[in-house]
């Protein structure tokens, strides 16, 4: 992928990318982003849209783009793995309640099976947003880890921590995993519904209650208590007579069988997926109400640093960064609809090579380029005043090293069309074939033009 590709990223996903890269930098320190710098400063005029256009164009050279899409494809199969679990999880919920129905079902333990570590957790959910927690919990931490897993990319290190990072600001973190705790909670009761709704249909079962310490009316009251808000919504509540009856043995009558089936499903829905369903909402809701006010912090170390270098109060020279470890293709013609005249640029000539050849008055000579500081001028005036077409006069007898390449490329992107222009040996010299060969092959990666004689027509018409 090309630095200058814009792949469809969101407004979250650009700032993640945004904190990764701060993360990247204070760790293993500042890369070398002089071209970034000044791509941010032609496409942005604020310091937050210059930071974000500087680390998107960071992060499709140096492949963290590409580690956001693993991440979030591995993200994604773990979501998956966890709704699959979820699933199973609320059939075994079922089963483990009703039972094959050999034998009557003690309602109060059905109950418990099915409701008991729903109503556990939320507690223990509701108590961690009261205390304002911060930590993603033990469901969360799962997906997070098993995100990274799955991703299988090495670049992708630092995007969950970015992650944790950006969302904490705004408090966002315990909403996302809330949202993903609730879905699954709510799926698995769904799940627990569905199976129990399946059972109850294809078997028959007799339901009974038993108790050593409490009285009977014990167990009125809190059926009743239990099934009140159930029973608002149609479903049936045993009477009282029916409860007590069945805490000497299962009755067999149909009505009391539906009465007590009828009571199960609307306390599982009532206390079970209603709840589940509506904090989900509520998460949310505060999530996507979030993702509006998200923004990067720029009192931060990192981001600080970069305020004189996007918006600095005056042009000077930084200090240079060590070189990228790979190189990419340049991309021309991104300035065409504001660029004009052509433009001659010798890169590292020999000192006794007769320079320039004769040009005419529509061709600048821009002269010979030997140092950074020569070369970081001049790439700073074509971000400002990009030729349309530029013609670079390399030495085929130097190799074509990995800077030389570098430079050619950055210079491939500040003009509409660029041509490399191979120069001739002086007289009595020859070139090594070798050597030429490894200049055709570079540049063909690059996806540059050659041409071993002066393209004068091409410089002041564009044709050949």
């Amino acid at each position: 992928m090309s630095p200058l590709d814009k792949p469809a990223l969101n407004r979250l996903q650009r700032l993640w990318l945004c904190e990764a890269l701060r993360l990247r930098e204070e760790h293993a320190g500042p890369l070398d982003d002089d071209e970034a710098n000044r791509h941010a400063q032609r496409s942005a005029s604020d310091l937050p849209a210059r930071i974000e256009a500087r680390a998107l164009w960071l992060a499709n050279r140096d492949g963290q783009t590409q580690a956001l899409q693993h991440w979030l494809h591995g993200a994604r199969l773990a979501l998956g793995l966890l709704l699959l679990l979820a699933v199973l999880s609320g059939a075994g919920l079922a089963f483990s309640a009703l039972g094959d129905g050999q034998r009557p079902v003690n309602v109060f333990w059905a109950l418990g099976s099915l409701l008991g570590m729903h109503l556990l957790l939320l507690l223990g959910w509701l108590l961690n947003l009261l205390l304002a927690g911060k930590h993603p919990g033990a469901l969360g931490r799962l997906w997070l880890w098993l995100s990274e897993k799955l991703a299988r990319d090495a670049s992708a290190a630092q995007l969950g921590p970015a992650l944790l990072l950006l969302l904490q600001r705004q408090r966002l973190n315990r909403w996302l995993v809330g949202l993903l705790v609730h879905g699954l909670w709510l799926l698995a009761l769904l799940s627990a519904l569905l199976l129990t709704l399946a059972l109850l249909a294809t078997r028959r079962y007799g339901f009974v209650w038993e108790t050593t310490l409490l009285s009977s009316d014990t167990f009125v009251g809190l059926t009743h208590a239990l099934g009140a808000l159930p029973a608002l919504l149609g479903f049936a509540v045993p009477s009282a007579e029916v409860i007590r009856a069945s805490g000497d043995t299962a009755l067999l009558d149909e009505a009391a069988r539906h009465a007590w089936a009828g009571w199960l499903l609307g306390v599982l829905l009532v206390f079970g997926i209603l709840p589940r369903l509506l904090l989900g909402l509520l998460c949310l809701w505060r999530w996507q109400v979030g993702q509006a006010r998200l923004a990067l912090d720029l009192n931060m170390p990192g981001y600080s640093l970069l305020r004189e270098r996007l918006q600095p109060s005056s042009e000077r020279l930084g200090v240079c960064d060590a070189e990228p470890a790979q190189l990419y293709q340049p991309q021309a013609g991104n300035h065409s609809a504001e660029t004009q005249g052509a433009l001659l640029v010798a890169i590292e000539l020999d000192p006794q090579r007769h320079w320039p050849p004769a040009l005419p008055k529509s061709v600048s000579n821009a002269g010979i380029i030997d140092s950074r500081e020569q070369r970081k001028q001049l790439l700073d005036q074509l971000s400002r005043f990009p030729p349309a077409r530029l013609l670079l006069a390399c030495d085929p007898r130097r190799s074509p090293d990995r800077g030389s390449l570098a430079l050619l490329g950055e210079l491939a992107r500040s003009s509409a069309s660029t041509r490399i222009w191979l120069l001739p040996p002086p007289p009595g010299e020859a070139l090594d074939s070798q050597r030429l060969a490894d200049w055709h092959q570079a540049l063909g990666k690059l996806g540059l033009t050659h041409a071993n004689t002066l393209p004068l027509s091409w410089l002041e018409t564009g044709h050949d």
